[in-house]
């Protein structure tokens, strides 16, 4: 019996043994999943994580040329997005607004990257971050302009540009012209009216909403002789300017006769360097006083029209359907992939 005894210690011990080992397995990862483990996959189950995966698509960045650093810059999509709808649209304006904005901006660079057509850029740059293609502001430029603003400002529009993340315009399943200006003059213009192409979804919409923008009405004083050199006219004894010989679907000056000299509006607008192309004006001694009504070119999205939009309860959809007829809201992904394809 004693040399039973330890062969039966022996097989006891290895039998408690056997029992323990599952649970020293198991112990460490459950201590895992009640830390950082769960804590990741709570992440994962969050809805801005939700709003972050939605309509992913390849990782892509934006080649911008730095303007005032002369260099090329490599930004992430949506951050792009970001810096672009923060420099071209005022934090101010309602969040609807803020994303009918992101989804234009968005829509401009995938359909940019897509054409490939580096007209007076670096070789490299998909973009300049001006006016000659969309403004852009890092998050540093950001920081210095809106001091202690930036942070409620940056928040807003991040909002903004994560609630339509993934998102673009298309029309006849092809990314849209999706150009936007600031102030209309009450009504929309026709692309063909102020460029040369005509966009079936660019067309003249009545925009009320404008007349509340601080940027509806301007004035401009220049001398006669300033106003000859530059439009090369030589005005009337009479005291008079010029006569508009027609106006476009948008209201605004299409071609004007000046002393037998016939000009388009948008020659005009831009050799006097005015707000609009509806403009009035008077001759007032050796000097003459122009009026004109909205700010830019007026094809597409009028920012403020957007605004008076979302201020009456619009949403971002019901925003850019209105301005851009015909479009739809599609994502990106596939128009991503292919951009992924050609590198």
């Amino acid at each position: 019996m004693k040399r039973v005894k330890p062969f039966i210690v022996l097989v006891s011990f290895l039998f408690v043994i056997i029992l323990l080992i599952p649970t020293l397995l198991v112990v460490p990862f459950s201590e895992k999943a009640d830390g950082k483990l769960s804590e990741g996959l709570q992440q994962q189950s969050s809805p801005s994580a939700e709003i972050n995966n939605k309509n992913e698509g390849p990782a892509i960045e934006v080649a911008v040329y730095r303007s005032k650093e002369k260099k090329i810059e490599h930004i992430p999509l949506e951050k792009y997005v970001i810096g672009v709808v923060a420099a071209e649209m005022p934090a101010e304006f309602e969040l609807e607004a803020l994303k009918a904005q992101a989804l234009t901006a968005r829509t401009y660079i995938v359909k940019q990257m897509l054409n490939d057509q580096p007209i007076s850029l670096p070789k490299g740059a998909n973009v300049t971050d001006t006016i000659m293609h969309q403004v852009y502001y890092s998050d540093e430029e950001l920081k210095r302009l809106w001091g202690a603003d930036y942070s409620w400002k940056i928040k807003k529009i991040t909002e903004a540009v994560q609630a339509t993340h993934g998102q673009i315009l298309t029309y006849n399943n092809v990314p849209i012209e999706a150009s936007f200006f600031s102030t209309s003059n009450g009504f929309t213009e026709n692309s063909e009216a102020y460029w040369e192409n005509a966009f079936p979804y660019l067309k003249s919409v009545s925009s009320p909403w404008d007349e509340q923008s601080p940027k509806f009405y301007d004035r401009k004083m220049m001398s006669v002789a300033e106003f000859e050199q530059k439009l090369g006219v030589t005005l009337p004894k009479d005291g008079s300017v010029g006569v508009v010989l027609s106006r476009t679907p948008g209201k605004r000056v299409e071609m004007v006769e000046i002393n037998g000299k016939k000009l388009k509006g948008r020659e005009v607008r831009e050799k006097l360097d005015l707000k609009s192309t509806d403009f009035t004006w008077v001759r007032k001694g050796d000097e003459i006083a122009i009026t004109t009504k909205g700010y830019g070119h007026g094809v597409g999205m009028s920012q403020y029209g957007a605004n008076g939009m979302a201020q009456e309860g619009k949403t971002y959809d019901q925003i850019v359907k209105y301005y851009y007829q015909g479009v739809h809201i599609s994502s990106a992904t596939a128009f991503l992939t292919k951009l992924t394809a050609k590198k």
